[in-house]
């Protein structure tokens, strides 16, 4: 079964939890044998930008001291075997250079989304 994880809602829980709950998801179903792909659309295009840190929170005196590094896990998620996309139309629409995007991450026209989506056995939109 190919499943395609559709990721648009960005940075939910990762102050809390140090991760994206879906790419820590992605992790852990690869890690079991999940043959996956990650698109990110909408405001998860950001997560693709190259050099982001979110070191240096902190609510009175309480501090971050883990922050989530979503390069990494986009990085780390690449590394087992599964493919990550941006659609292009929204990093078009943030004013996001391609040449700004983590190595490895690939670009798809809207027609190539829906065509990934048409080619998935399961799509779980986040």
């Amino acid at each position: 079964m190919k499943a395609l994880q559709i990721v648009e809602a960005a940075y939910r829980g990762t102050i809390e939890e140090q991760d994206d709950t879906i790419l820590w998801l992605s992790h852990a179903m690869k890690g079991v044998g999940a043959d996956l792909t990650v698109a990110l659309r909408g405001n998860a295009v950001n997560y693709a930008v190259k050099g982001q840190a979110a070191g240096g929170l902190t609510f009175g005196n309480w501090h971050q001291t883990q922050p989530p590094d979503i390069e990494q896990d986009l990085t780390s998620l690449m590394e087992k075997g599964i493919q990550v996309y941006v659609v292009e139309v929204d990093l078009r629409h943030r004013g996001i250079p391609t040449d700004k995007l983590v190595t490895g991450v690939g670009l798809l026209s809207f027609d190539d989304f829906v065509d990934l989506i048409e080619d998935s056995d399961r799509i779980w939109h986040w």
